[in-house]
């Protein structure tokens, strides 16, 4: 998918993929090949105190080629796919400016729909409705919880857990700021890209015991 507007789209490689797939090495290979700029798209990788949970590319990694967004966001801040998005688009823009060839990576597939699908128009919601949202889930607890907002919202909360906190409250705080469920918020049209861009994407797969192996390895890794 392209971004809208007159200017001309240019490439963006997108790798996609699970856990110890091995897209980190793909990319990166990619980048020494074709000059490109490798943009984290992870969304624990983001954060800058998580480097050994969330498997950050290794030093020698990141010094062979650019890498964007590593580590760019406080711990103890929330980096929301909009956010990430705008981030992204930043980064895109900049690897062109130098005549480098933006490669996304990652597998957070929320951030990645963000940067070549858009999202849905949901306006910003206030600090003040999470911290209410939240603090309602620690009075009542996450069952009843989950009836309150099957109240407000019955199609999210027919397809969130009732142990999925994060994304319960996510949905009991927009239709608390906006009068709208968040499941009617998702049914509107998508914004489309925030560039203009040629999406190329490359979905890693590797066999079942193969991925097995990168996983175990990449704990043996972080431990």
């Amino acid at each position: 998918m392209t971004g809208s507007g007159s200017v001309a789209a240019r490439p963006v490689i997108v790798i996609a993929g699970p856990t110890a797939s091995g897209k980190s090495a793909l990319a990166v290979d990619l980048a020494v090949e074709f000059s490109g700029t490798v943009i984290n798209a992870d969304s624990m990788q983001v954060y800058d105190q998580l480097d050994i949970l969330s498997a950050r590319p290794s030093p020698a990694e990141l010094a062979r080629v650019p890498h964007r967004l590593y580590g760019s966001v406080d711990a103890s801040e929330s980096c929301s796919a909009g956010r990430w998005r705008q981030m992204a688009a930043v980064e895109i823009e900049a690897a062109w400016a130098v005549q480098r060839l933006p490669i996304v990576v990652g597998g957070t597939g929320l951030y990645l729909k963000a940067l070549t699908c858009g999202l849905s128009p949901i306006p910003d919601i206030a600090a003040e409705f999470r911290h209410q949202a939240t603090a309602l889930l620690g009075q009542l607890g996450e069952a009843t919880f989950h009836q309150e907002l099957a109240k407000r919202d019955p199609v999210m909360a027919a397809r969130l857990a009732t142990g999925d906190r994060q994304r319960l409250i996510r949905a009991f705080e927009v239709s608390l700021a906006t009068g709208r469920p968040l499941s009617d918020w998702q049914n509107e049209p998508l914004s489309g890209s925030p560039v203009a861009a040629r999406y190329c994407t490359l979905v890693v797969l590797p066999e079942r015991q193969k991925l097995y192996a990168g996983i175990d390895a990449r704990f043996e890794q972080m431990v």
